[in-house]
């Protein structure tokens, strides 16, 4: 979610039919990503490209995205910044491959629910999709 705003985590669990996008260039990290999604109940769709996501957003409720910073043509940050923009009620969790500091503190300063660096820890990451589902149901 953009901006940190106080967050009603109260809600019951949402069903395992929600949706979780996925925005990250490299097709191994996207493959086992998705795929851990999957097997916890979640549907996913998944996109390569961060232009593809941003149009899919614009029609589409995204209530949480997982969102890689380092990729091609438009990065993550400039994801989550027009993001905000666009579906500010989104709740973002951030994946890098590289734990670079001034990445790590703008991302924070925009606001997404968690910042993860790969290889992920899954149990943390699940928790953390569960946690940002779970609070966006409260909007």
């Amino acid at each position: 979610m953009c901006g940190s705003h106080p967050v009603d985590v109260t809600a019951l669990d949402r069903s395992h039919e929600d949706i979780v996008c996925l925005v990250d260039d490299d097709p191994s990290v996207l493959k086992s990503t998705e795929r851990l999604l999957n097997s916890d109940g979640f549907s996913v769709r998944a996109f390569s490209r961060s232009e593809e996501f941003l149009v899919y957003a614009t029609s589409h409720p995204v209530p949480l995205v997982v969102l890689d910073i380092w990729m091609e043509h438009i990065t993550g940050l400039e994801v989550l910044a027009r993001l905000c923009a666009l579906s500010p009620r989104t709740r973002v969790i951030v994946i890098t491959g590289r734990d670079d500091v001034a990445a790590r503190v703008t991302a924070m300063q925009i606001g997404p629910l968690a910042f993860f660096t790969k290889p992920l820890n899954e149990d943390e990451f699940l928790t953390a999709v569960h946690d940002g589902l779970r609070s966006a149901e409260g909007l």
